[in-house]
């Protein structure tokens, strides 16, 4: 249930729902998902399902992931992109697959502590990762080519708004908890922000400060 056969029927799948984007498939296929959750759901990892990783937080379906990443790679190359919610770390390794640096900010220190274990056992070295407050992006290492929310907020706070520039993109489901949320990218022009819908969702909400 965890070998390359497994990753590779997942990816599969994944282009039978959609996914175009070859590059973000294939770091599906290279990515034990397995390894980023508990190993009493391992033999679930490969299911296009959210799984509990505890606190409270979930690791994302893969086709979520998948169309996620593929929509902050649409409007042109990411080299330089701002994860909020590192949760298990998944998230931030299928980016790291397919755009050059990523940093990644959580706010709860043992899903911190874990991800960063798993990023280095696999060898992922270009995600930077830190503990903070996601809402506030990661000022020093702006401006981002794009930014992914991994939580959503009931609007993308205007701190992550200033941290992508002019040309950027900005991926995020909005809207409350146990409501309608609209997975949504922004695109950053001269003139401001425009916002496409590009899907419906259901995510954790996303909270401000420390866990």
């Amino acid at each position: 249930m965890t070998s390359q056969r497994t990753r590779d029927r997942l990816a599969e799948r994944l282009a039978e729902k959609g996914i175009r984007d070859t590059a973000v498939l294939e770091a599906i296929r290279s990515t034990p998902r397995h390894l980023f959750m508990d190993e009493a759901l391992a033999t679930r990892a490969y299911e296009d399902t959210a799984l509990p990783i505890g606190h409270g937080q979930t690791i994302s379906q893969p086709w979520v992931v998948a169309r996620m990443t593929e929509a902050l790679r649409e409007i042109q190359p990411m080299d330089r992109v701002l994860e909020v919610g590192t949760g298990s770390g998944y998230q931030a390794a299928i980016l790291g697959g397919v755009v050059d640096e990523v940093y990644t900010v959580e706010r709860i220190s043992e899903l911190v502590r874990l991800a960063r274990e798993r990023l280095r056992e696999l060898r992922v070295n270009n995600v930077h990762l830190r503990q903070g407050d996601g809402a506030e992006g990661w000022v020093d290492q702006a401006p981002f080519d794009g930014i992914l929310l991994t939580a959503a907020p009931e609007e993308v706070p205007s701190e992550l708004l200033e941290q992508v520039r002019e040309g950027g993109r900005i991926v995020a489901p909005v809207g409350r908890e146990g409501g309608v949320q609209e997975l949504v990218a922004l695109d950053r022009t001269s003139e401001g922000f425009e916002r496409t819908v590009l899907d419906y969702v259901a995510f954790v909400p996303l909270i401000r400060g420390r866990g």
